[in-house]
């Protein structure tokens, strides 16, 4: 018989063979991008020390209060001006873009979306 893998697993194997292409510099580091089934997050990350410089997450107290719901596409624009916002703060203005084996469209394209409506290249 043969056993379906799951989806979380598929996404880690997409995941894997992603970040053997995409890795941030300190000139141009990784926006990376996760969601849960109740939450959202996002961190700009610089690989070659493994910090993260920025991050923010539909957790965070300023973000949550504006929104219903923290796991739609309106909560994932939000989190994309918010995280945009944060990084250009910080003199961060271009990034890589990884979407964490998540297909891009839906909530990780309105992220990126309106990432990079606020100021974010990409």
């Amino acid at each position: 018989m043969v056993s379906k893998k799951s989806r979380e697993v598929i996404r880690q194997n997409k995941h894997r063979r992603l970040r053997n292409n995409i890795s941030g510099t300190a000139d141009r580091p990784r926006l990376a991008v996760f969601r849960s089934n109740n939450h959202m997050y996002a961190q700009i990350i610089d690989d070659t020390v493994g910090n993260t410089l920025v991050s923010a997450s539909t957790l965070d107290k300023d973000v949550k209060s504006e929104l219903d719901k923290t796991n739609n596409v309106a909560a994932a624009e939000k989190l994309g001006e918010v995280i945009a916002k944060k990084a250009l703060d910080k003199g961060i203005n271009t990034v890589v873009f990884d979407r964490g084996g998540f297909i891009y469209q839906g909530k990780i394209k309105a992220l990126a979306d309106a990432a990079r409506e606020a100021g974010l290249e990409f």
